[in-house]
């Protein structure tokens, strides 16, 4: 465990710069693959050579269908999937600690006389504690999309290479071989156990960097739209509406109540004159 230390204590400086769901993929990573690999999956594989044997004397044809069964051992194909995994966190970590360092100087210049000139920071708080937003989050997303596809690649990789099952017997028929030989490995099971766990790990591993992708978008995209309702509601406050121009159905509406109106004044206009008219030959 020892030659894992360096990285560990990089991916633990990562732990206060990540969201709650990064916080989980962390200990996946550090309980269920590297110290996995280092206590157990080690002494698992120290035979892998050692115990390769083919019913044959040829020289060099053992070594030769060692070499076509297991291009790449499992243990260093899980540490470069390790490293490989780890290295955007890594890069994220110094893209965060960069952002730190210039907005620590930065409230250094605030504090200073005559610094109330100079913004205030935008990705860190009093504390320290950093919040995942703007540049900082492009770089979180992708980071974050370089993990999904690295993973996804080793796991594919790893089942074209050898399975994700270990047979005890394999033919082989490589030069300098004379014929078709079968080899054996030791401890099938034991390896097939190993294997089956490591790819759980590994796909556990994917579905957190997917969930914390889209996690990081809904609240992103929920911010967005709960900022809008806000401008909004202080351009238009409660009770008050904006000004609506009159349509052209209303225009109609309109015209049709004024002639009705007008219709009405000259009808009882008319009448009323008529009455007049009446009254002086009723008093004859």
């Amino acid at each position: 465990m020892g030659d894992w230390g360096f990285l560990s204590t990089l991916l633990e400086k990562v732990q206060s710069h990540s969201t709650v769901i990064g916080k989980i993929w962390m200990s996946v990573l550090f309980l269920f693959r590297i110290m996995v690999l280092g206590a157990g999956a080690e002494s698992v594989w120290g035979d892998e050579q050692s115990d390769f044997i083919c019913n044959t004397q040829q020289p060099g044809c053992e070594n030769v269908c060692y070499d076509w069964t297991f291009p790449i051992s499992h243990i260093r194909f899980w540490v470069l999937q390790i490293i490989f995994v780890a290295t955007p966190t890594l890069i994220y970590l110094g893209h965060a600690m960069h952002v730190i360092h210039k907005e620590k100087k930065l409230r250094e210049l605030i504090s200073s006389p005559g610094g109330t000139q100079y913004k205030r920071p935008k990705y860190t708080d009093e504390k320290g504690k950093v919040h995942i937003k703007g540049n900082l989050l492009g770089s979180y997303l992708t980071q974050l999309a370089f993990k999904i596809v690295i993973e996804a690649g080793f796991i594919v990789g790893q089942y074209y290479l050898y399975g994700f099952v270990m047979v005890p017997m394999f033919p082989c028929s490589k030069k300098p071989c004379p014929f078709t030989v079968e080899c054996y490995m030791s401890r099938p099971t034991e390896k097939t156990i190993f294997i089956i766990f490591m790819l759980v790990v590994a796909c556990v591993s994917l579905v957190l960097n997917v969930v914390e992708m889209f996690y990081l978008i809904c609240t992103r995209v929920r911010c967005r739209s709960r900022a809008r309702t806000q401008i909004t509601s202080a351009k238009n406050p409660a009770g008050l509406s904006d000004p609506r121009w009159p349509t052209t159905d209303d225009i109609l509406k309109q015209n049709r109540m004024n002639t009705d109106l007008e219709a009405s004044h000259s009808i009882g206009g008319s009448l009323d004159g008529a009455k007049d008219e009446k009254r002086p030959l009723s008093g004859h």
